[in-house]
């Protein structure tokens, strides 16, 4: 492809609304442009990568045994509202009404439709396992959109949906799933992690997410991972062995009432009453679907609201204002506690179980309460593990390793549905035995355009980005330094037409520019390799490789240009 041929519209400064580097190298690398907040055009460089990663999917769907099909964009409400999502997912979803006053959204995932597609069509036991996956636009209406494709409102994607008559049928479907999702992220040129996920508005009993390790600002969640064995989870799901409930229990003391003028912050407190803040207690209130819960943790912990959200059952959970709390318990922020709270659920950390004589608010205007214990100064029935993990904490499973951390993209996920969607629509099989039963569900995704961006932030330099071979958009890119010098531009076109001829995939850039230009938007756009033809080149009878990855240049006589560069684009990693 000549460079004027094509559409590359490189960009000399960062884009003001970019804040990753991958974003601002696929703004200025001429890749995509926006349209909106979270919608974006994939020009030919972009839309070349985007067809490569969805060939390897492909590939290794079909490989899985998976079947292809094409659902529609346009979902129903009732299909949503029969499976209880259409108040969950509430408002992420693109809702609008047609013509006639129907309620219809935009499909951000189709397990619903795809459990009615197979409704009544899958009727034995004999017609399982199936697979069936599609590679489509998918839509989400994100509250804030941001990160370029890493959250935006519009994105392809690849779903693949399980159906399987028990779970042991849903274990071999999964794990062929997981298998087949590292083989598709080999192909593209870098490593995942999997991770226990949160299952959120999917439901199921289980999920997994596959995480791009970047080493940058980039990452959009944290992992924990353990150093001596395999556990490994997302911040949302990741949990810690408690080893402070080993230690030995306190005896009970006197509860008292301390006056703490102006102390509302754990660090205030703390300090006014020379404590560690692992002797305090948190109360956190909130409105959990517009009802008061009380939420209780360690002081020098962090609430995970996900866990809690996902206990609660809830569809929409905030932290209290100001003059909700004051209504509540009577004070202003900063000193809510357990003891006398009424008319309020209390939902208490796993870890506070063993703790005696700690501190709490008052629920009176700068005071706390010392030597609090349950069940004598309150009770409560909810517990549950609500607290962040931190690093550095040993490990849940195997109980010696430490807990690390790492951040990440993620790329795919998998989930197993078991029998939500097929009890709640209606989708039943006869089994051996005669008995109708609900049909078993996975779900699958990948990211395409996540993949793309994911890998431009995983590999690039101060430079530009640094694609992996089999998902770069060209795999050589030739540069002649003069355009008018006709013995420069005559040996560029001949290694040109030469390379094509191997069935190599060739840029030439054609452009009527200075060599710094060339060789400037050459490193930002980052085809693996390079070949440079210049006047000193040219007087010597040599051309120049170079190896975008690592930096290297060769000269190679022009002679053995074309073979040397063929030898060194298939040893690229």
């Amino acid at each position: 492809m000549r460079w004027t041929n094509s559409y590359i519209p490189t960009l000399r400064e960062d884009p003001a609304e970019a804040e990753l580097i991958s974003h601002k190298l696929l703004m200025r690398g001429g890749y995509i442009r926006k349209v909106t907040a979270g919608v974006y055009n994939y020009l030919p460089l972009m839309q070349r990568v985007l067809l490569k990663i969805t060939r390897i999917v492909r590939e290794e769907m079909d490989k899985a045994g998976a079947l292809e099909i094409t659902m529609p964009v346009l979902h129903p409400a009732e299909l949503w509202q029969a499976s209880g999502r259409w108040d969950v997912v509430g408002k992420e979803q693109m809702r609008f009404k047609d013509r006639h006053g129907r309620d219809l959204c935009l499909g951000g995932t189709h397990e619903e439709v795809i459990t009615d597609l197979v409704k009544g069509e899958l009727k034995s036991y004999r017609q399982f396992p199936k697979n069936l996956y599609q590679i489509q636009v998918k839509f989400r209406d994100e509250i804030r959109p941001r990160f370029g494709l890493i959250r935006g409102r519009e994105f392809i994607m690849k779903d693949a949906y399980s159906f399987d008559v028990d779970e042991d049928g849903l274990d071999k479907s999964y794990n062929k799933m997981v298998d087949a999702y590292f083989k598709v992220f080999d192909r593209c040129g870098f490593n995942v992690r999997k991770v226990e996920g949160d299952t959120g508005a999917m439901g199921g009993t289980g999920a997994h997410e596959f995480m791009v390790i970047v080493d940058t600002q980039g990452g959009e969640g944290v992992i924990y991972y353990c150093d001596k064995c395999d556990y490994a989870a997302t911040d949302e799901r990741a949990e810690f062995y408690e080893s402070s409930n080993d230690t030995k229990i306190e005896p009970l003391k006197e509860k008292e009432l301390v006056h703490t003028p102006n102390a509302k912050t754990i660090a205030e407190v703390t300090a006014f009453l020379n404590t560690p803040s692992k002797k305090l207690i948190k109360t956190l209130l909130y409105l959990v679907d517009g009802e008061p819960v009380a939420a209780l943790i360690r002081g020098d912990r962090m609430i995970n609201e996900i866990k809690l959200k996902n206990y609660l059952k809830a569809n929409e959970l905030e932290l209290a204002d100001a003059d909700t709390i004051m209504r509540l318990t009577g004070a202003e922020v900063g000193f809510t506690g357990p003891c006398g709270l009424k008319n309020i659920r209390l939902v208490v950390d796993t870890e506070i179980y063993g703790m005696r004589n700690f501190i709490t608010g008052a629920n009176k205007t700068n005071y706390h309460f010392i030597n609090v214990n349950h069940p004598r100064d309150f009770t409560f029935e909810d517990i549950i593990d609500i607290k962040m993990a931190e690093e550095g904490e040993r490990c849940p499973r195997c109980k010696q390793g430490i807990l690390k951390s790492d951040r990440g993209i993620e790329v795919g996920n998998t989930f197993k549905l078991g029998t939500k969607y097929s009890q709640a629509i209606g989708a039943k099989f006869i089994d051996k035995d005669g008995k109708e039963k609900p049909i078993v569900m996975g779900s699958y995704g990948i990211g395409i355009t996540r993949t793309a961006q994911a890998a431009v932030e995983r590999f690039h330099d101060k430079n530009g980005i640094i694609w992996p071979k089999p998902i770069a958009p060209y795999g050589i890119h030739i540069i002649y330094t003069n355009s008018s010098d006709k013995n420069q531009v005559e040996t560029a076109f001949d290694i040109y037409n030469e390379l094509k001829e191997k069935g190599i995939e060739v840029l030439i850039d054609d452009r009527d520019e200075r060599a710094g230009v060339k060789f400037k938007d050459a490193d930002l756009i980052g085809i693996p390799l390079r070949i440079v033809v210049g006047e000193r080149g040219l007087k010597d009878k040599t051309a120049e490789i170079k190896i975008r990855k690592s930096g290297e240049n060769i000269k190679i006589p022009l002679a053995e240009i074309v073979p040397n560069a063929l030898k060194i684009y298939e040893e690229i990693c």
